[in-house]
C-alpha cells in the first residue's frame, strides 16, 4: 500500500480539520463570533476591520466573503492557504502540525488504520452535527414563543418616537414596549419568529438564540405579479413602501438579502417582479451593501436599483432613506442613528 498522495493528504487534513473547526477558526480569525453553524468574523486578507461579510460553515467548513466574489472555498485548507497566501498543501501541512496529526509521516501499513479513524471520526462529527442541530431548532422555538408573547403585550409604536422622528417614516405596523423600545418583526414563511429591538438611540438587537437569516419584515401586501422591493433596514424599507407605494421586505442586512429574495421568489413564484433595493457602502472596503445586493440580484433574476446620490451629497450615506433625508434636508438631524 503506498502513501498517501499530495491531494489525499490535503484532503484527510481537511476532514480533521472539520472536527476541530470550533478550535481553528478563532484562531485563525480572532475576533470573530458564532452565529448558529457559522464563523462569522472580519476578513483579515483584506484588512477588515469589522466582521459581517466574511463566513465559515462549522458543518461543511464551505467559506465565502459576499464581498469579494473571488474570495470562496470549499474547505479549511482552502481557508487557511487563502488567509496565509500560501499554497494548500502548505496549509495542510501547518494544521497537521497543529493538530498533531502526523498525516504527513505516515508509514505505508498507517494508511487503512488512518482511513477506519476517519471514518469513526466523521460518524462523530454527523451525530453531533444533528445534536446541534436539534439544539439550534428547540433555541429558535423558544425564541419565537417569547417574540409572539413580546408582540402581544407591546402597544402601538407612538408616531412621535425619537427613531421614527429622525428617520421621519410613520410607525406602520410597529409595536413599542416600556422605555421607548421599538418592535420590529421577522417573519419567515409568514410566521412571526424574531424581533429586532430598537432604541431611541437607534441601537439594535435581535432576540438572543431566534432566526435570522432567511427572515424578513413586511410592509404592504405581497400578491402575485406586484412588484417587490427587497432592502436592508427597517427604516429603509419604510421610506420606500412609502415613496413608490409598493410592498416591501427588510432583509435587516446585507448578508440576508439573497436568501430572503430567494424565499421570496420560490413563495410567489416567477410572476413576481422582485427588485433588490441595495446599500451603497462607499466607505466600506469591497463595498458590502452593493455586492450583496448584486449577487441577491443574480441568484434570483432580480432587478437591482441604488441610491443616485446628488453630487454634493457626503460619502457617508449609504441607504435610501440617507439619501431621502439628505433631500429634503433632514439627514444632518438623523446621522448619529
Amino acid at each position: 500500500m503506498s502513501k498517501l498522495s499530495p491531494l489525499q493528504l490535503i484532503r484527510q487534513t481537511a476532514r480533521h480539520a472539520l472536527t476541530a473547526a470550533e478550535t481553528l477558526l478563532p484562531e485563525w480569525l480572532p475576533n470573530g463570533t458564532r452565529k448558529g453553524r457559522e464563523w462569522v468574523a472580519a476578513n483579515i486578507a483584506r484588512g477588515d476591520r469589522q466582521a459581517g461579510s466574511f463566513g465559515v460553515s462549522l458543518d461543511s467548513g464551505k467559506w465565502n466573503d459576499f464581498a469579494d466574489s473571488s474570495a470562496h472555498g470549499g474547505d479549511l485548507v482552502s481557508l487557511l492557504a487563502y488567509l496565509r497566501n500560501c499554497k494548500q498543501l502548505e496549509a495542510a501541512k501547518e494544521i497537521d502540525e497543529r493538530l498533531r496529526l502526523g498525516l504527513f509521516n505516515l508509514a505505508p501499513g498507517d494508511v487503512q488504520q488512518l482511513q477506519e479513524r476517519r471514518l469513526q471520526t466523521e460518524q462523530e462529527r454527523i451525530a453531533s452535527t444533528l445534536r446541534a442541530q436539534q439544539h439550534l431548532e428547540e433555541k429558535h422555538l423558544a425564541t419565537a414563543r417569547q417574540a409572539a408573547q413580546l408582540w402581544k403585550m407591546a402597544k402601538p409604536a407612538e408616531r412621535l418616537h425619537t427613531y421614527l422622528l429622525a428617520k421621519d417614516v410613520a410607525p406602520l405596523q410597529l409595536r413599542q414596549l416600556s422605555h421607548g423600545r421599538l418592535l420590529v418583526p421577522l417573519c419567515h414563511d409568514g410566521r412571526l419568529v424574531n424581533l429586532q429591538t430598537i432604541t431611541p438611540d437607534g441601537g439594535k438587537r435581535f432576540l438572543p438564540g431566534g432566526r435570522v437569516q432567511g427572515c424578513y419584515s413586511p410592509l404592504g401586501k405581497i400578491s402575485e405579479g406586484c412588484r417587490l422591493y427587497i432592502c436592508e433596514g427597517w427604516a429603509t424599507g419604510a421610506t420606500l413602501h412609502r415613496n413608490t407605494d409598493s410592498p416591501v421586505v427588510c432583509a435587516m442586512n446585507a448578508g440576508n438579502l439573497k436568501a430572503v429574495a430567494k424565499a421570496m421568489r420560490e413563495r410567489y413564484g416567477e410572476t413576481l417582479e422582485l427588485v433588490i433595493a441595495g446599500d451603497d457602502d462607499r466607505q466600506t472596503v469591497g463595498n458590502p451593501g452593493r455586492t450583496a445586493a448584486n449577487q441577491a440580484a443574480r441568484a434570483t433574476d432580480a432587478l437591482v436599483v441604488f441610491p443616485d446620490w446628488p453630487q454634493d451629497a457626503p460619502t457617508e450615506l449609504s441607504d435610501f432613506n440617507d439619501l431621502y433625508l439628505w433631500m429634503t434636508g433632514q439627514y444632518r438631524e438623523s446621522r448619529t442613528l
